[in-house]
């Protein structure tokens, strides 16, 4: 069997980096022909001579280097790892020529998840989560009814700011948000997950990726970061996934699908000792309630959270606002609109700017 012909969209990032390392690992199987990224052109000549891909691009001198990259006729799938908005037009072009996409950029069915799904329906495309909670949800969900789901358990890290007082969270700097407990990733997600507003994200990606309503989809603190999320079933059995806290095991999962590579990583479980779970606080960390606002919301609300999200965290890294400030305008901006129907990508768009826009407005006053 010849091997799969693998682009990688935003492949300088700590996703895309892990994503080279799988292909690398296993040559046969993985041929690497296209490599995008947004502006860190030295890595990703670097990577472009180690790989030898076919097509290289670099967003900040061709802004549609990505999306013509996904569509290329050369790639069999494409690992969607660019972060926030800015991925959803790759993400669509590959949808649309029917590739198989390992997904990482959760934004794109945050922003406008039942537009790619009847994308990916129409075209049929297939879609894989690489984002560890998905990827364990759908390896939980594997051979099962869906109608039998009860719920499904995303489980969150608690980022560094877990154990902190509502007045420590006042006070938070960029580099103690930045310092998560368990995972190593881009500065974007990683306040994401200090403020917990990726679990909001995650509640929406999954309402989509599962079909599922998104009242049923819960999140669960687990600081160990090792049982990646959890399905409950009507007859009260759970179902967990438990892994590595290294993303370079999801996706070798989404690349390889259906089959399974043999990777070094292992859990020694008597030395872990014990597992443990809490409920998240929403009053110290509001955000990880937006996602199922957002969802009630319908239309292009989702698109309007991760748009005003992505401005206020833009603000907070360039130290014009408090961390405790970015929910305060996500919200602000969340509450001045309203939604209309997600199934057009001008809708969509046009939302986003509003959002940001607004959000612009709020931080400045």
């Amino acid at each position: 069997m010849s091997p799969k012909r693998v682009a990688i969209l935003g492949s300088t990032g700590s996703v895309g980096r892990a994503a080279l390392e799988v292909c690398a690992a296993f040559p046969d199987e993985y041929v690497v022909v296209g490599l995008a990224a947004r502006k860190n052109a030295d890595l990703l000549r670097e990577q472009a001579r180690r790989f030898s891909p076919q097509i290289v691009g670099l967003a900040s001198e061709d802004p549609d280097a990505a999306r013509r990259i996904a569509e290329h006729p050369a790639v069999d799938v494409v690992v969607a790892a660019i972060v926030g908005a800015a991925g959803l037009e790759a993400t669509l072009a590959a949808l649309r020529a029917g590739k198989t996409v390992a997904l990482a950029n959760k934004e794109s069915l945050v922003v406008a998840g039942e537009l790619c799904l009847a994308t990916a329906r129409a075209s049929g495309a297939t879609l894989l989560p690489v984002d560890s909670e998905h990827c364990a949800v759908f390896q939980a969900l594997s051979g099962q009814r869906r109608d039998e789901v009860r719920r499904i358990l995303l489980t969150a890290s608690g980022g560094p700011f877990r154990t902190c007082s509502a007045a420590e969270l006042g006070d938070a700097t960029v580099e103690q948000a930045l310092r998560h407990p368990t995972w190593q990733m881009g500065p974007k997600i990683t306040i994401d997950s200090a403020t917990l507003m990726n679990k909001a994200l995650e509640v929406i990606e999954a309402r989509f990726l599962f079909d599922i309503p998104g009242e049923r989809v819960e999140v669960l603190v687990h600081p160990q970061s090792l049982v990646h999320s959890l399905v409950e079933f009507v007859d009260g059995s759970i179902l967990a996934q438990i892994g590595p806290n290294d993303m370079k095991g999801p996706i070798a999962y989404a690349l390889g699908y259906p089959k399974r590579h043999p990777l070094p990583a292992s859990i020694d479980l008597a030395a872990v000792g014990s597992l443990t779970f809490e409920r998240p606080d929403a009053q110290r960390f509001p955000c990880v309630r937006f996602g199922h606002e957002a969802l009630r919301g319908g239309g292009t609300m989702p698109a309007v959270l991760n748009a005003a999200n992505e401005v206020a965290v833009a603000a907070f890294l360039g130290g014009r606002i408090r961390f405790t400030a970015i929910p305060d305008v996500v919200a602000r901006v969340m509450s001045a609109h309203r939604p209309s129907p997600a199934t057009d990508l001008k809708v969509i768009m046009d939302a986003d700017r509003w959002a940001r826009a607004h959000a612009a407005e709020a931080i400045a006053t």
